[in-house]
């Protein structure tokens, strides 16, 4: 009677055992395919360099020049609205000129230039921050780049039509094999970390600069979401 009393038990510790153990994969016929979903939306928000650049024969006439002059910017840029969040320091450069006559190197003089990326909300200003900032003593405008203020919205709506088409191609390749997709297995997100390229890219000089606020044409933003979805099939 003991040996079967252990003999119960050892088979009731197996059994719990094997109910928290996970399933085994499923080693059926499966599909996998690739899905991809796009949004295209309008820009509402840009980013633009500002900079201002100064030459003198002293490094410290050159420094208070150029702070004299990027302060000027500032301050113009704050009076069409940009609270203090939206500026911020880009770049800063001190560095020696020289001219070279007869193979030999002769100081002309120091460059500085401070740089700052200025954040647009409302984008049809972006045109007269341009034209405030180049008026105010910016020597060049660059790197304009445009988003969207709410990109997680978009991406998802991506996600989920690229989901939508992977599943679509599942289905479509199952039942052309005469089987039919069982359930979904496995979904990757292939997401590109990279940060898209400045759209369009300009520079305008100030000695180029009209005394007009510069046409700008956002044109559209496409957001693309890629996934890999596997499918069990019978």
């Amino acid at each position: 009677m003991k040996s079967l009393a252990i003999t119960a038990l050892t088979f009731l510790i197996s059994a719990g055992a094997s109910a928290q153990t996970p399933p085994p994969a499923n080693d059926g016929p499966v599909v996998v395919t690739m899905g991809e979903g796009t949004v295209k939306r309008a820009p509402d928000r840009a980013w633009v360099t500002i900079a201002a650049e100064s030459r003198a024969k002293t490094p410290g006439e050159v420094q208070k020049m150029n702070a004299d002059a990027m302060s000027a910017v500032m301050q113009k840029l704050k009076g069409v609205g940009l609270p203090p969040e939206a500026i911020r320091t880009a770049a800063y450069e001190l560095r020696p000129e020289f001219d070279y006559v007869n193979n030999r190197q002769t100081l002309r003089g120091y460059v500085a230039r401070n740089a700052v990326e200025v954040r647009v909300d409302d984008l049809p200003k972006l045109g007269e921050v341009i034209d405030v900032a180049v008026g105010a003593g910016a020597t060049s405008v660059s790197g304009i780049r445009f988003d969207l203020k709410d990109r997680s919205s978009a991406e998802q709506t991506a996600l989920q039509r690229a989901v939508a088409d992977a599943r679509a191609q599942a289905d479509t390749a199952a039942q052309a094999a005469g089987m039919k997709v069982e359930r979904v297995v496995r979904i990757e997100v292939h997401r590109d970390t990279s940060m898209p390229p400045p759209r369009p890219m300009m520079t305008m000089r100030a000695e180029m600069a009209m005394n007009a606020e510069p046409p700008m044409a956002p044109g559209e933003l496409e957001i693309k979401a890629t996934v890999t979805l596997t499918a069990a099939i019978r």
